[in-house]
């Protein structure tokens, strides 16, 4: 979806149905068609008339503070989140991390698996609405959360690091399948992560 304002939200990169059965056609085609655009028309209304309209979204979301109005930190954030999130994931995509990413994890965590239940601890352990991710920060790989639209990309948030690989755990992008079954949506995550792009972030990371 493309539009004539300063920010834009990205073509989704496949079918809604392309990642069933583990995510839902109707979960996706809402959770792009509403929520992401959503995020992006607010976000340019928020935006309109200030600085904020000669920024790219990456710039933005690195210059959010405690004096940013809420109105541009949640629908920058959400702008943001989802088109990371998208690129996340891919159609016949799963299995395991390889190359030097996998042995990062390994090395970090003691194995795939252990790394697996600390990302799913912290996804399920974000009390309501928000994220959680896949980071690295001065060379390090660590597992944080954060609430609502935040990242760890922004300064006014209490983790931070390059983000490698989010989940969003908005009831919004698993409700309509697994219901109440959060633990249910992260488990069937695996199977669509997009380790390709993972690893070119985690690569990139490391220049």
């Amino acid at each position: 979806m493309t539009s004539l304002a300063q920010f834009t939200q990205p073509e989704l990169p496949y079918k809604y149905s392309d990642l069933e059965p583990y995510i839902d056609a109707a979960t996706m085609e809402i959770h792009y068609s509403k929520h992401h655009a959503g995020y992006v028309a607010n976000l340019n209304n928020a935006a309109k008339g200030t600085a904020i309209e000669k920024m790219s979204i990456d710039e933005l979301i690195t210059k959010i503070d405690g004096n940013t109005p809420a109105g541009v930190r949640n629908n920058a954030g959400g702008t943001w989140n989802h088109t990371f999130f998208w690129e996340s994931m891919a159609p016949k995509a799963g299995g395991e991390p390889g190359g030097n990413l996998g042995k990062a994890l390994i090395a970090q965590w003691g194995s795939l698996d252990a790394f697996k239940a600390e990302f799913k601890k912290a996804a399920l352990g974000q009390f309501g609405s928000g994220w959680a991710w896949l980071v690295i920060a001065n060379g390090k790989l660590s597992i944080v959360s954060t609430p609502n639209q935040d990242n760890p990309l922004m300064p006014v948030t209490s983790v931070s690091g390059t983000p490698l690989l989010g989940i969003d755990v908005w009831e919004h992008a698993y409700y309509l399948k697994y219901q109440n079954k959060r633990a249910d949506y992260v488990d069937n995550f695996w199977s669509v992560v997009n380790w390709n792009k993972v690893e070119a972030r985690f690569k990139s990371s490391s220049k």
